[in-house]
C-alpha cells in the first residue's frame, strides 16, 4: 500500500537535511546547531529524523517502475 503523504513528508525532511549539509559544506554554517544548539537532545532528534527519512527513501528504488 502506498502512502503519498509519508513519501512527501520524508522527501521534504530529506531536502531540508540536504540544504543543511550544503550550508555546512559551502559556508561552514550548521543551521540545526544555530537554531537548536550544538548536539542538544533536540538537535539529535532532528538529525535522527532526517536519517530515518533518508533510509525510508531508499524504498523509492524498489518502487521505481511498479506504479501503473
Amino acid at each position: 500500500m502506498e502512502n503519498k503523504a509519508m513519501d512527501a513528508t520524508a522527501l521534504t525532511i530529506s531536502i531540508i537535511g540536504a540544504i543543511n549539509w550544503g550550508l555546512i559544506g559551502f559556508f561552514n554554517f550548521n543551521l540545526v546547531s544555530f537554531l537548536f544548539g550544538s548536539m542538544t537532545w533536540l538537535s539529535r532528534i532532528i538529525y535522527a529524523i532526517v536519517g530515518i527519512c533518508g533510509i525510508y527513501l531508499l524504498s523509492f528504488y524498489t518502487r521505481t517502475g511498479k506504479e501503473s
